[in-house]
């Protein structure tokens, strides 16, 4: 194989590590504006990348020209430059790990890059119909994209470790904006994502859940009330509790933001490299990140480096727990990589990632914690959220919200704001219940860009005492 002719050739000229990732991506999805259907589109993207550590330098060079002097020039591009920096480097490494040998990958019945076009559209004209029934409002502008992926990687290291993988995904996203006449607009964005075939597509409910969001839609500008600023008992849902872990929890332990490698990029975090064992939040408060969860759109069982998966446990009962580390951030630390590293395509670096961050359900149901509220807000779902560089300063607006009076979900109102510190929020929570849900979004990260599929989750939340504002 050119691999691992590739790594022994790097190896006796010096390196002291190499690995070699041939990756391939394939593509195909549909589009459906304001129900006519325009082009589908066909992807596929596949390549190398090469990564060499020599005297405390890592480099990294890529190529989608695949015969054997394309392959062994970007490995030595990667290697000169690894040796042109050894005496600019802040001599990095890489943590030592278990070798691996390993095919593994998610079970499909129907592959979701050979879908014919018409079974795409039909799809997305039944979601399209379903949005036209709502009443009240008007939908003058929809836009609905969905299709099907497979993610093929084959991974070798000078340590030893062998792996190969296939994901299959399906996915897509509406925007869908109503208009009601004398109230204004709303838009709405929605993403699905899950991994494996296109028969995961028939459970996803597509057509359902885009007619329950416009049935909410037209509730919220019809009925819709402006909030009246001051302090409030806040109940969120799912979707806010998700994004709320992944902005607030998620993207500051990532180990290459607190060390300072992210500053120029996505930015860097409140979190310091000292803060293990921190409190940040109220008893009620666990997140995790789990690659492995079946069908999830962040699904998988070794990363870009060959360090097998494990749940990590970032926030355990309001105390932050541990990072998500790589190998070169485990080594910095002294510990071993807890398998975050991830690279969207073979032209980028493998760096940390999330896949699927969520915060652990508790015991309640809704009604029980709506019932301890006298006068609040339910925050269903988000419209937006903004959050600093360092993700301390945040920023959610609320989509589907509604007075909460006596423990009961009452009047309808507009753009609630919840701004607060990250302390604030989770120290705030004060009961967490046990209807977790996921949903489906694309994180960005890096320079170059690397949009990577993820799930956000999470279950209804009780907060007490925050101050709630209209936008």
């Amino acid at each position: 194989m050119d691999g691992e002719r590739l790594l022994e050739l790097l190896m006796k000229e010096g390196a002291d590590y190499a690995e070699v990732r041939f990756h391939r991506n394939v593509e195909v999805s549909g589009l459906l504006k304001n129900g006519e259907p325009e082009s589908p589109e066909y992807v596929e993207v596949y390549g190398v990348g090469v990564r060499v550590l020599k005297g405390g330098s890592l480099a990294f060079a890529s190529t989608n020209v695949l015969d054997w002097d394309s392959l062994k020039a970007t490995g030595l591009r990667a290697l000169r430059m690894a040796e042109a920096c050894m005496k600019y480097s802040a001599r990095t490494g890489m943590s030592e790990e278990a070798t691996v040998e390993k095919k593994w990958g998610v079970n499909f019945k129907e592959d979701p890059t050979k879908v014919d076009a018409h079974s795409i559209l039909e799809v997305l004209k039944s979601v399209d119909s379903s949005i036209m029934e709502v009443k009240g409002v008007s939908f003058p502008n929809r836009l609905l994209v969905f299709g099907g992926s497979i993610e093929e990687k084959e991974y070798l290291n000078s340590d030893g470790t062998r792996i190969s993988s296939m994901v299959p995904r399906v996915g897509g996203y509406f925007i869908l904006t109503a208009s009601a006449g004398g109230r204004g607009t709303l838009q709405r964005i929605l993403q699905f994502g899950e991994s494996g075939g296109w028969e995961r597509v028939k459970g996803m409910r597509l057509a359902e859940v885009a007619r329950e969001e416009g049935e909410a839609m037209a509730r919220i500008l019809q009925e819709g009330k402006s909030v009246s600023p001051g302090r409030y008992d806040v109940v969120v849902g799912g979707e806010v509790s998700g994004i709320i872990a992944h902005e607030g929890c998620g993207h500051p332990q990532e180990a290459d933001r607190i060390m300072g490698r992210e500053g120029a990029q996505a930015g860097e975090s409140y979190v310091k490299r000292d803060m293990i064992g921190r409190r940040i939040g109220s008893p009620a408060v666990s997140i995790s990140d789990l690659p492995s969860l079946p069908n999830s759109y962040g699904f998988y069982l070794y990363d870009d480096e060959g360090v097998e998966v494990r749940k990590k446990r970032l926030i355990v009962g309001g105390v932050i727990n541990e990072f998500l580390h790589n190998r070169e951030t485990a080594k910095e630390f002294g510990i071993k990589s807890n398998g975050a590293a991830r690279a969207t395509m073979y032209s980028r670096e493998p760096i940390i990632r999330m896949s699927n961050t969520f915060v652990e359900p508790g015991d309640y149901s809704l009604e029980e914690l709506l019932e301890g509220i006298k006068h609040g807000l339910y925050i269903k779902s988000f419209r937006e959220w903004n959050i600093d560089d360092i993700r301390w300063n945040n920023r959610y607006v609320g989509f589907e919200s509604y007075m909460i009076e006596n423990g009961e979900i009452g009047q309808p109102v507009l753009a609630p704001v919840i701004e607060a510190t990250t302390e604030v929020i989770f120290s705030s929570i004060d009961a967490v219940g046990k209807d977790l849900i996921f949903k489906a979004a694309t994180c960005g990260k890096g320079q170059p860009e690397q949009g990577a599929p993820v799930w956000t989750g999470g279950p209804s939340m009780r907060l007490r005492d925050l101050y709630i504002k209209g936008r």
